[in-house]
């Protein structure tokens, strides 16, 4: 499994539909695009939420991000990440 970044922003009417139910609901879509939620944040400045997930790969992450923008309003920016240690390794 790969890990990912997921940014989230808020529009108007999503932040109308803040609750426990939809949170539930963002870690079901998830799963359904093969994918598994290791953290999740909410955020002051520049973005509204963090996501840490892992997923299979780019098809998957891309999947899931659009399947989330789309069932609930939340624009998510997707982004492929790697540990320090991990990027470390690439430059031995």
């Amino acid at each position: 499994m790969a890990k990912f970044m997921m940014f989230g922003m808020y529009s108007p009417e999503s932040i109308s539909k803040i609750s426990s139910a939809r949170t539930k609901k963002v870690r079901d879509i998830i799963k359904k695009a093969g994918g598994q939620v290791e953290a999740m944040y909410v955020l002051m400045g520049e973005n509204d939420l963090a996501l840490i997930v892992d997923f299979p790969g780019i098809p998957q992450a891309m999947k899931g991000s659009i399947e989330l923008t789309k069932q609930t309003g939340i624009s998510f920016s997707t982004s492929p990440a790697l540990t320090v240690e991990e990027f470390d390794k690439l430059f031995k």
